[in-house]
């Protein structure tokens, strides 16, 4: 018998054909490139793909106490590096470099029986709430490819809600799970910051903002992965206690506690939100009232504004801290011409960014999650919308031809000046995502669930955080929803 792998059945279901033997790691994999082949060309999702070494892989059929045992996947093209593949980070500036050893979290993956099939197309380094590099071109939505499949899983958004694969790789620094998967319908978790594998090489990826996991269509596949993945690193920066219940266990399991809800509506950066975005959270806070749960309008008392000029503080540390090792490895500077533009000011700012207004920020994000534990003590989660509005189009124009001049002089500009060009340079893409990455900042676990489609059948998901160590809350709420019909 032909399984084809589509956008309704998940992993799981795959796995359980390949332990009963209707179907093969093999024929599933060639069913994987042959959907990449009729659907890449359009919707450039994959950047890589290693075909003969994965049947060569799966031939191995080694699959016993392996959840996925057998499942193709892609990995993202950032930080998900798997040994003499490429690992180019979406940018020209590394266009020849390969993986010189594999991530733990991709030895984690095969662990849990996955197949790397490939890489995915993502921003360069993953800077962006869409995917559009120099080096590799535009992720586009299966939904409707005039726009964007997000970022900066872009490639893993699309390649999921295609059929290509039933799981993809994903990492989320600011959103760059829970933003793809709210505008190409799919499940996205952020997971508690230091549940899964870091490094080699590295460990706080972005003061502990960013955190690998997957870009999901079923709960339970997600409740799965959240199982396979979850570890105690001695070597890590973060550590999370383990959830010795298991997620996929407890997701099946009666309501531990009636659970408290506070929704809001309000972008937390004061930017306006779509109509749609409203219709989302609607949707769920009417069904969570209907369904019997304590339902309040609240937010937690953190300030959005300062918070996000923390978070760009970051990103230009941590810019100009990854250039550097570059160079060196390289024995040359990196000039403006090897890299996109966004890359260039976060670069030249970053290398101005005293140690001591680092710290001020990082302490920034610490005063926030303690308002957030307070918050905690009377609400169990957050509801408000994933993104503010749904995909844009591929061609939206983010920079006016003069700014750009001004991004390019970036070097003249006083300390200041560049933290403030900074902040006019995200202004348009913050407007579309404005309300993800407080919980990279706090280290709470953050979902996106598909909900809502717009008129023009466009997908918008809303966003469920609780407190840290929580998954399984957000899981089994979400569990809830998806039994009662809620999902797109």
């Amino acid at each position: 018998m032909t399984h084809h792998i589509n956008r309704k059945e998940d992993g799981i279901y795959y796995a359980e054909l390949i332990k009963m033997r209707e179907v093969s790691s093999e024929e599933l994999i060639h069913q994987s490139f042959k959907v990449i082949e009729e659907k890449n060309s359009l919707l450039n999702a994959v950047t890589h793909s290693r075909k003969e070494k994965a049947l060569e892989e799966a031939a191995r059929n080694d699959w016993a106490g392996k959840p996925f045992g057998g499942i193709p996947i892609l990995l993202k093209g950032l930080g998900q590096n798997l040994k003499g593949e490429p690992a180019t980070a979406g940018s020209k500036l590394l266009k020849e470099v390969t993986a010189s050893q594999t991530s733990h979290f991709v030895r984690q993956l095969q662990a849990a029986g996955f197949i790397p099939i490939g890489s995915t197309n993502v921003p360069e380094f993953g800077f962006t709430n869409i995917t559009h590099s120099e080096l590799y071109g535009p992720a586009r939505n299966p939904y409707d490819p005039d726009y964007s499949a997000g970022g900066s899983s872009g490639g893993a958004a699309g390649a999921v809600a295609s059929g290509m694969v039933p799981i993809a790789g994903a990492s989320d620094g600011g959103g760059s799970i829970r933003i793809p998967a709210s505008f190409t319908g799919l499940i996205g978790l952020k997971p508690t910051r230091g549940r899964t594998p870091v490094g080699p090489g590295s460990g706080r990826n972005w003061q502990g903002a960013a955190i690998s996991f997957a870009l999901t269509k079923t709960i339970r596949d997600t409740a799965a992965m959240m199982d396979a993945m979850q570890v105690i690193q001695p070597a890590a920066a973060f550590q999370t206690p383990l959830f010795k219940e298991g997620y996929l266990n407890y997701i099946n399991q009666p309501l531990e506690k009636p659970f408290t809800f506070s929704f809001s509506l309000d972008s937390p950066v004061h930017t306006k939100v779509s109509e749609d975005a409203h219709l989302a959270v609607e949707k769920v806070v009417n069904w969570l009232e209907e369904s019997g749960y304590d339902v309040s309008e609240a937010a937690p008392e953190t300030d959005g504004v300062k918070l996000i000029r923390a978070y760009y503080t970051m990103n230009a540390g941590e810019t100009a801290a990854m250039m550097s090792t570059i160079e060196k490895k390289m024995g040359r500077p990196v000039g403006i011409d090897d890299v996109e533009l966004l890359t260039w000011v976060l670069y030249q700012s970053g290398k101005r960014t005293s140690a001591a207004d680092y710290s001020k920020a990082i302490s920034q994000w610490d005063a926030a999650a303690e308002k957030v534990a307070h918050y905690h003590k009377t609400f169990d989660m957050f509801v408000q919308p994933a993104t503010a509005e749904t995909a844009p189009a591929v061609d939206r124009i983010y920079w006016s031809d003069d700014f750009k001049e001004k991004m390019k002089q970036v070097e003249s500009l006083d300390p200041k000046e560049q933290e403030q060009l900074i902040q006019d340079m995200w202004e348009e893409s913050l407007s579309i995502t404005p309300f993800t990455q407080q919980a990279n900042m706090t280290g709470q676990p953050s979902i996106s669930l598909p909900v809502h489609l717009s008129k023009e059948g466009m997908p918008i998901g809303v966003q469920l955080t609780a407190s840290k160590g929580k998954e399984h809350w957000l899981l089994k709420i979400a569990a809830l929803m998806e039994q009662d019909g809620l999902f797109i």
